[in-house]
C-alpha cells in the first residue's frame, strides 16, 4: 500500500511481480490469494498479471530463467564467483554471526560440476553507499552483513538477489520500496550491478520503511502466529476500518470496493 501511494503521488507506473523460484514456499493458492488481497484493499497497477491463470502463462520467474542464465554468466566472467559444495548443516556448523565461512573460497572447484552453489567473493571491507528516500544516506558493510552469498543454488536455481537484480532491469524499475530489513538484500544487489555490464540499477531510488511490529516489538509474521490479512478479510472489517488512520498519509488511498 505505500508502494501505491508513492507511485500514485508521483505519477509512476506501478508493476506487479510476483517472486515464485522458491517452488517449496509456492502454492497456486498462495499466488490466488494474493489478487483477492490486492482486490479487497483496493490497490490497482498499471502491468503485470491480472489473476493467477495470467501469472502462470506469462508472468512466471520460471519464463525468465534464460535472462538470469545470463546475468549469472556476465557475473561469472568477473572471476569473483567461485563454487561450494558445503551442505547447510555445514554452512551452519562452521558460520560466525550466521556468515558463510568462506570454506570454498580457495578449493577452485568446478562452477560447472552437478550439486554445487555459486558464492560471490564479497571482499573484506567491502563497503555499499546509496542514498535512501526514508532513512537518508547509507553505508554498509557488506562482507559483515552478507559475507559471501549465494547468487546460484544448488539445484542450479538463480538466488534470489539474481532474480530481483534481472527482473528490475528487465521491467525497468526505478524505484523499489521495501522493509528495513532487506537494507542487506538492496547492498547486495547494488554491489552485483557495478560488476555486470553498464545497467542503471545503481541510479533506482530506495525506501526502506519500518517494519510493523507486536507489541514486544517483534516483526510481525503468520509463523509467529499474527494474522494473515486472508484471515481479516474473512472477519468482516474493510480495509477503511482497519488502514483508515495510516490511509492517506501522502494523499492518496486506494479505491474502496464498498
Amino acid at each position: 500500500m505505500l508502494t501505491w501511494q508513492l507511485v500514485r503521488k508521483h505519477r509512476g507506473t506501478l508493476h506487479l511481480r510476483i517472486d515464485d523460484l522458491d517452488t517449496a514456499r509456492v502454492r497456486p493458492a498462495y499466488v490466488a490469494d494474493i489478487f483477492d488481497t490486492l482486490d479487497w484493499l483496493g490497490v490497482d497497477y498499471d502491468s503485470g498479471p491480472r489473476n493467477a491463470e495470467e501469472f502462470a502463462q506469462r508472468y512466471s520467474q520460471r519464463h525468465r530463467l534464460p535472462g538470469y542464465e545470463t546475468t549469472l554468466d556476465q557475473l561469472r566472467k568477473t572471476g569473483l564467483v567461485y563454487a561450494c559444495d558445503c551442505s547447510r548443516a555445514r554452512v551452519l556448523a562452521t558460520s560466525t554471526n550466521n556468515l558463510y565461512a568462506g570454506t570454498c573460497r580457495d578449493k577452485r572447484l568446478n562452477l560447472d560440476q552437478p550439486g554445487v552453489a555459486w558464492r560471490v567473493r564479497v571482499p573484506e571491507d567491502t563497503h555499499v553507499t546509496f542514498e535512501d528516500g526514508m532513512s537518508g544516506p547509507q553505508r554498509i558493510r557488506l562482507d559483515r552483513v552478507m559475507g559471501d552469498f549465494v547468487v546460484r543454488r544448488r539445484d542450479g536455481i538463480p538466488a534470489y538477489q539474481i532474480a530481483s537484480l534481472t527482473d528490475d532491469l528487465h521491467d525497468n524499475v526505478n524505484l523499489v520500496v521495501r522493509g528495513a530489513d532487506l537494507l542487506p538484500s538492496t547492498a547486495a544487489q547494488l554491489f552485483l550491478a557495478t560488476h555486470l555490464p553498464a545497467n542503471p540499477f545503481p541510479q533506482t531510488i530506495f525506501c526502506h520503511h519500518p517494519l510493523l511490529t507486536d507489541a514486544e516489538g517483534r516483526k510481525l509474521s503468520k509463523s509467529a502466529g499474527a494474522k494473515a490479512l486472508r484471515t481479516l478479510r474473512g472477519e468482516g472489517p474493510s480495509p477503511a476500518d482497519l488502514f483508515g488512520q495510516w490511509t492517506g498519509t501522502l494523499g492518496y488511498a486506494p479505491r474502496r470496493n464498498d
